[in-house]
């Protein structure tokens, strides 16, 4: 939680602070969000939407729900499930050994043309090499990039990272 405060504090203001949660309890949310280092909570489990409309009304803050993509059902099913509670959705590949990060995409092509009735992102294995393809065929306003500028699991290379960034400030 130290550390998290830490953090949280050397984010200038412009900066939103997105904290990433699977399933969590109340405890753990309030335990988080009370270091004043949240902004807004992402959710990348299986909660459902009275879980995020009630996460919302709790904690005052807004909710970014992920949806998991195998086939263009997922897509259709979850963007009518979650528009009504959640404030931005993040289309993630569905599977993989971890809730994300797991350095997959899924068929850009279910998304192609689609209408979101609120802001969203793309996520799952986007790299500087595929990013921009990833937003021409998909339309995504804003992308999420984890693996993808990772040298190892969970080790982020400075290199990585500039490239994604000049790439997405090209489009």
């Amino acid at each position: 939680l130290d550390r998290l405060r830490a953090l949280g504090a050397r984010v200038p203001a412009h900066v939103g602070r997105v904290g990433l949660f699977v399933d969590p309890d109340d405890a753990l949310i309030d335990e988080r969000l009370a270091t004043g280092a949240i902004d807004l909570l992402q959710l990348h489990g299986s909660e459902t939407p009275e879980r995020v409309a009630a996460l919302k009304a709790r904690t005052g803050k807004p909710v970014m729900k992920v949806i998991k993509v195998a086939g263009p059902e997922d897509v259709e099913r979850d963007i009518a499930l979650y528009a009504g509670v959640a404030d931005r959705l993040m289309f993630d590949v569905a599977g993989g050994a971890l809730p994300g990060g797991n350095a997959k995409a899924f068929d850009w092509t279910i998304l192609t043309g689609r209408s979101v009735p609120l802001p969203w992102m793309l996520a799952g294995g986007l790299t500087a090499d595929n990013v921009a393809e990833a937003v021409r065929v998909t339309g995504a306003p804003t992308v999420d990039v984890s693996s993808g500028i990772e040298v190892s699991r969970g080790v982020k290379s400075i290199e990585l990272i500039r490239a994604f960034l000049d790439r997405v400030k090209a489009l």
